[in-house]
């Protein structure tokens, strides 16, 4: 009798984690990068934290107001967090509209709802990796009122806010050049986070 070999099985992944595996590189240097700002020293250190927040907060604007991203992402309105974190820096009096201006950096070269997709993943992992900074944060006298707004947790907690985020992002049906221009916005919006950290080291 003849065995008949069935036919091999890919596995594809979703596209949240091959943009997790495509950019894992530079989410370290990143991080590296925020921490070398000395952050949660005092709050002349968490004060150059919140400017970089707020330069690529202010650039993931189109992000969130892009119809197409809107289609694939239900709730994606509710998510920006550019006005939690300009009230963040009138709290502390911090004027980072003005480095803004003295340093443009460019927003996301392009308007591809695909690329910019890239974006949004970068800024929603950001906020699931929050919670540490939130707790730093805390010590320094910040809350979810006062200081650290765009830190805190969305009402339905990190965890299923960011599942709820992936779920979306991987029902998206992507071709494979639409992927291959996500991955490129993630790793031009983890650039542009390393280049607004750059030049506050001390």
């Amino acid at each position: 009798m003849e065995t008949v070999t069935p036919p091999e099985q890919t596995t594809v992944q979703p596209l949240s984690k091959r943009l997790k595996h495509a950019t894992r590189e530079q989410h370290e240097r990143v991080d590296h990068a925020i921490m070398t700002l000395r952050p949660f020293d005092d709050l002349e250190g968490y004060a150059r934290f919140l400017r970089v927040q707020y330069g690529f907060q202010q650039r993931c604007l189109p992000v969130y107001r892009h119809p197409q991203l809107a289609d694939w992402i239900s709730d994606l309105t509710l998510r920006c967090r550019y006005a939690a974190v300009v009230r963040d820096c009138h709290d502390l009096n911090v004027d980072a509209e003005r480095q803004a201006q003295a340093k443009p950096l460019a927003a996301p070269t392009s308007e591809a709802a695909p690329y910019l997709l890239g974006w949004l993943y970068v800024n929603e992992g950001s906020n699931l990796g929050a919670a540490f900074l939130f707790k730093r944060a805390a010590e320094l006298g910040l809350s979810a009122s006062y200081g650290a707004r765009h830190l805190a947790p969305s009402d339905d907690g990190r965890g299923l806010h960011w599942r709820n985020f992936t779920q979306q992002l991987d029902a998206i049906p992507l071709p494979e050049t639409g992927i291959v221009q996500a991955i490129a916005g993630a790793k031009e919006a983890f650039a542009c986070v390393e280049a607004l950290a750059r030049p506050l080291v001390r």
